[in-house]
């Protein structure tokens, strides 16, 4: 199975199950914080069969947080809560849950020690009132939480399920996966739903669904477009017995995308920019170094979030003025011709952080600065180029955007698809 894909288990012959998730605190009515947490869970029960029917957010209110799961309980199989679950006194998702379903909360012998444990290895006494935290229903059982100090609750009762998790994201994400969606799996039954991400880059969202329209009209396997930050999503899905029979269905799909899409699908499932150059770079036994102009660092900031780049990365050079580029090996007759933003600095960038850091492959990366004033029908410049031992290879784009953090992440995407492209050719 290709990394990251997608194999949930599937295979009701009643109809899907209905979903409803609920958000918890104050703060989301507020607008002190935005809601990332539904969204996300929506697009993980998608491929789950499961439909999402409702979406609510709740404040820190014990009354209006069960009068709003008594009006879940009777219209959906599956409540998921976020947020609420912390060790104060507004938080009152598990007190809610417990009125609902008619059980009393007791601490559980297990769930202090390991709260207490968690305390003790930060050199501090747990606050007594942390203790609600280790607390469990009849019928729910625990969801652990490595990455915080709030577990998670499973409640089954009368043929529904509550999950319960923290409001913190990346807390919640991991419980998710790890945890609740694996319980929930085994409660669907036999078959599977199969599906794998094509990203795509260089294309609008528009364009890719009219170029792969003979594609998106089936209903098994399906293709179906969505934008992100990174590009656009086609996800292609189908239900079938098992994992080859789905992969049977989805590969003349998928070929059939490839053929159309050809090297603007840059990569699959959790596969990125980053983690796919640097899988380039490592085949072809090179090293990079990045100089950047406009990105103010970000793309080497990008390539050093990632594991596995200390055999391929070596650094980058960010200067903010034509001053400190000839400073940088840049030849100063080019930068004073052409000025910072041009494609022949941008050539020369490339060679110098070669040069300069040792490297067997320079990127160079120059444009536009400030987003004030571009527009899709007005961008900015954006001068692009790689060195691989010598050979200079660049691309001139356009770039907008309505603040300057987005026209340097538009940059320094181009950027490495760009820089993956070359690596594919060479």
């Amino acid at each position: 199975m290709p990394h990251g894909s997608d194999t949930i288990p599937i295979g009701r012959e009643d109809p899907a199950m209905k979903a409803e998730i609920i958000s918890c605190g104050t703060e989301l009515l507020l607008g002190h914080i935005v809601d990332t947490n539904a969204a996300w869970l929506a697009q993980q029960l998608a491929p789950l069969g499961i439909d999402v029917y409702y979406v609510s957010q709740v404040g820190d209110n014990q009354s209006r947080v069960v009068g709003l799961l008594k009006t879940a309980w009777s219209r959906s199989d599956l409540i998921i809560m976020t947020g609420g679950i912390g060790p104060t006194e507004d938080d009152a998702t598990r007190e809610s849950i417990s009125e609902l379903v008619g059980e009393t909360m007791s601490v559980d012998p297990q769930l202090e020690v390991e709260l207490r444990g968690f305390w003790t290895r930060r050199g501090r006494p747990m606050p007594e009132r942390n203790i609600k935290q280790a607390t469990l229903i009849p019928s729910a059982s625990t969801l652990p939480n490595p990455h915080g100090t709030a577990p998670g609750w499973f409640v089954e009762k009368d043929g529904r399920i509550i999950v319960a998790m923290p409001g913190v994201p990346h807390e919640m994400y991991r419980m998710w996966k790890d945890q609740a969606e694996p319980k929930i799996v085994r409660r669907l039954g036999a078959g599977v739903i199969h599906t794998r991400i094509h990203k795509v880059l260089g294309l609008g969202e528009s364009q890719v669904e009219e170029m792969i329209d003979e594609l998106i009209h089936g209903t098994n396997p399906t293709a179906a477009t969505y934008a992100k930050s990174d590009g656009i999503y086609v996800r292609v899905s189908a239900k079938a017995a098992s994992i080859e029979a789905a992969d049977g269905l989805m590969a003349p799909v998928e070929a059939r995308l490839n053929e159309i899409l050809g090297e603007h699908i840059y990569a699959l499932d959790d596969d990125t920019l980053v983690t796919v150059c640097t899988r380039l770079l490592k085949e072809r036994g090179h090293r990079l170094a990045v100089f950047e102009f406009n990105t103010g660092g970000l793309v080497a900031s990008q390539i050093t979030d990632a594991s596995g780049i200390a055999d391929v990365f070596i650094g980058g050079i960010v200067p903010f003025s034509a001053a400190m580029m000839k400073q940088f090996g840049v030849d100063a007759t080019t930068v004073d011709a052409h000025g910072p933003v041009s494609m022949k600095t941008a050539r020369a960038m490339a060679t110098a952080a070669r040069h300069v850091l040792g490297a067997d492959v320079g990127l160079g990366i120059s444009g536009t600065t400030g987003a004030e004033g571009t527009t899709r029908q007005n961008p900015g410049s954006l001068y692009l180029a790689v060195d691989i031992s010598g050979n200079v290879r660049s691309e001139e784009g356009g770039i907008f955007g309505t603040t300057a953090a987005q026209l340097k992440a538009r940059a320094a995407l181009a950027a490495l698809d760009f820089l993956r492209k070359q690596l594919l050719h060479s």
